[in-house]
C-alpha cells in the first residue's frame, strides 16, 4: 500500500475507535493481530480484541474520544499523535467517578501487513495523562 492509502486507513481507524464500530474494526485489523495491554494479562486478538480496550475506556469515560493530530508514514508503519479527551463518569481502575475532564496526548505506532490491515499497535506511555488527573500517580 502506498502512503496515502495507509493514511486513509488511519482516518478510518479514528472513526472506528470513536464509534466502536466492530465491522470497521474487522475491516482494518487482521484477525490474527495480537495486542498486549495493561488491562489484560493475555493478548487480545483482532478487531474484537482491540475494541475490548475501547470498551474498557468507555466504562470509565463514556464520552472518550481520540482526535488524530499528526501522523508520519514510513513503509508499512505509521506513527500517530492523538489527543484523548473524556469525562471520568464511571469507575476506572477502581476509582469511583470524579467528574474530572481529561485531555492528554497519546502516541501510537501501527504496523500493517501487505493486505493493508493493522497487525500490531505499540502505544507510548499515554496512560500517565489519564492517571495523574485522577490522583492515581504523582
Amino acid at each position: 500500500m502506498n502512503k496515502e492509502q495507509l493514511k486513509e486507513k488511519i482516518k478510518k481507524f479514528e472513526t472506528m475507535i470513536n464509534t466502536a464500530d466492530e465491522k470497521l474494526a474487522n475491516e482494518l485489523i487482521a484477525s490474527d493481530a495480537s495486542f498486549y495491554t495493561p488491562v489484560s494479562p493475555e493478548p487480545l486478538y483482532g478487531g474484537k480484541g482491540y475494541l475490548s480496550v475501547v470498551h474498557f475506556m468507555r466504562k470509565g469515560f463514556s464520552d472518550v474520544q481520540w482526535k488524530l493530530e499528526e501522523m508520519i508514514v514510513d513503509d508499512n508503519k505509521i506513527a500517530v499523535r492523538w489527543t484523548l479527551t473524556g469525562t471520568h463518569d464511571g469507575e476506572f481502575l477502581g476509582v469511583k467517578p470524579t467528574g474530572i475532564k481529561i485531555k492528554t496526548g497519546v502516541m501510537n505506532f501501527y504496523y500493517f501487513n501487505d493486505d493493508g490491515k493493522i497487525i500490531n499497535d505499540i502505544a507510548a506511555e499515554g496512560m500517565i495523562g489519564i492517571l495523574k488527573p485522577l490522583g492515581l500517580c504523582n
